[in-house]
C-alpha cells in the first residue's frame, strides 16, 4: 500500500522532486534573462521624460522620430500605446550644472517637442495627454526604495510565518515568494516589457496573494498534524494540500478572470500591471502547492538530522 494512500486524490508530495527541478530550471532561466537582457526600466527608475500623445488619424512612428531629431533628440524611444493613433515618446533628461538649470533645460526640451508636434501634425489634431519627467537621482532613489520594499516585506513575512506556525514553515514561504517574484521579473525581461512603479506594485501584490494561498495550506497542515498524529509528515502535507485544493483553484480561476478582463479591455500601464498579476497568480498557485509545502518536509528532515548529530 502506498504511503500516500488515503492522503487525498492527488499525490502532490510524491512529485516534489520533479517540480523542484522544474522550478530550479525556471529560476535559472529567469536569472539568465535578467543578467543578459536586463530589465527595461521605465522613467520612474531610469529617469527621463515621457510624453503621451494621441492623433486623430494614423501616423507613422518614423515621422515622429524625424521631428524629434530636428529638435536635437537623437536617442528617443517612440512606441505605440493603446490605440493605433497613440504613442509614448521617451527621451533622456538633460542634466545641467545645477538643479535649476536641469529643470530649465528639461522644460525647454518638452516645450520644443510638444509645440513641434502640434505644428507639424496640426492636420491630425495631436492631443498631448500626459507629460512625466523624472530626474536621474530621483529614479535611482525610487529603484533603491523599491528593492528595499521587497526585501523588508520578505523579512517581515519570514518573522510572521515563523511566529505564527513554526520556523520549519517560514523558509518555505519566503523561498516561495522569492521564486514567484523572480520568475515574474524574468518573463518581463524576456519580453522586454517595461518595469515601472506600477509593476513594482504588482510584484508586491503577487507576494501578498501568494502568501495568502500558502498560509491557507500551512494552516490546514497545522490542523492535520494534530488530527492525524499517527501519520508521517509527508502524508499529512499531501492530505492538507488536497483538502485546500478546491479553495485554491476557485480563488485562482476567479482572480485570473478579473485579470484577463483588464488585459483584454484596459490599455497601457493597466494592461501591463494585469499581465504581471496573471503571471504571479499562475506561478503563485503552483508554488504554494509544489514549493512551499514540500520545503517544510525538507527543513523537518534537516532539523532531525541536526538533532541526531
Amino acid at each position: 500500500m502506498s504511503e500516500m494512500q488515503g492522503s487525498g486524490r492527488f499525490d502532490f508530495v510524491g512529485k516534489n522532486k520533479i517540480f523542484g527541478a522544474l522550478s530550479a530550471l525556471l529560476l535559472v532561466a529567469a536569472i539568465a534573462a535578467i543578467a543578459t537582457k536586463g530589465l527595461n526600466y521605465g522613467i520612474d527608475f531610469a529617469g527621463g521624460t515621457e510624453v503621451q500623445v494621441k492623433f486623430s488619424e494614423s501616423v507613422e512612428a518614423s515621422k515622429i522620430r524625424a521631428l524629434l531629431k530636428e529638435n536635437g533628440v537623437e536617442s528617443a524611444q517612440v512606441q505605440r500605446f493603446g490605440d493605433e493613433n497613440e504613442y509614448l515618446i521617451r527621451f533622456e533628461t538633460l542634466v545641467g550644472k545645477t538643479d535649476q538649470e536641469t529643470n530649465k533645460l528639461t522644460a525647454d526640451r518638452i516645450g520644443a517637442i510638444t509645440n513641434g508636434l502640434k505644428s507639424s501634425f496640426a492636420s491630425i489634431a495631436p492631443d498631448i495627454r500626459r507629460v512625466d519627467s523624472v530626474g536621474p537621482q530621483i529614479g535611482d532613489q525610487l529603484k533603491r526604495n523599491g528593492v528595499l520594499a521587497v526585501f523588508y516585506s520578505l523579512l517581515l513575512i519570514l518573522i510572521y510565518v515563523g511566529l505564527r506556525f513554526d520556523y520549519n514553515f517560514a523558509p518555505g514561504a519566503v523561498v516561495c515568494l522569492f521564486h514567484d517574484s523572480l520568475i515574474t521579473l524574468g518573463v518581463f525581461a524576456i519580453m522586454g516589457k517595461e518595469i515601472n512603479v506600477q509593476i513594482l506594485a504588482a510584484v508586491l501584490t503577487i507576494i501578498g496573494y501568494s502568501l495568502n494561498d500558502t498560509i491557507v495550506v500551512f494552516d490546514r497542515i497545522r490542523e492535520n498534524i494534530g488530527t492525524f498524529k499517527n501519520n508521517r509528515l509527508p502524508w499529512v502535507i499531501n492530505r492538507s494540500i488536497n483538502d485546500t485544493l478546491s479553495r485554491t483553484m476557485l480563488t485562482s480561476v476567479t482572480t485570473l478572470l478579473a485579470v484577463a478582463a483588464l488585459i483584454l479591455f484596459a490599455g497601457g500601464v493597466i494592461a501591463d500591471f494585469a499581465f504581471a498579476l496573471a503571471i504571479g497568480v499562475l506561478v503563485g498557485t503552483y508554488s504554494s502547492v509544489y514549493i512551499a509545502s514540500p520545503l517544510v518536509i525538507q527543513f523537518e528532515k534537516l532539523k532531525g538530522a541536526k538533532s541526531k548529530a
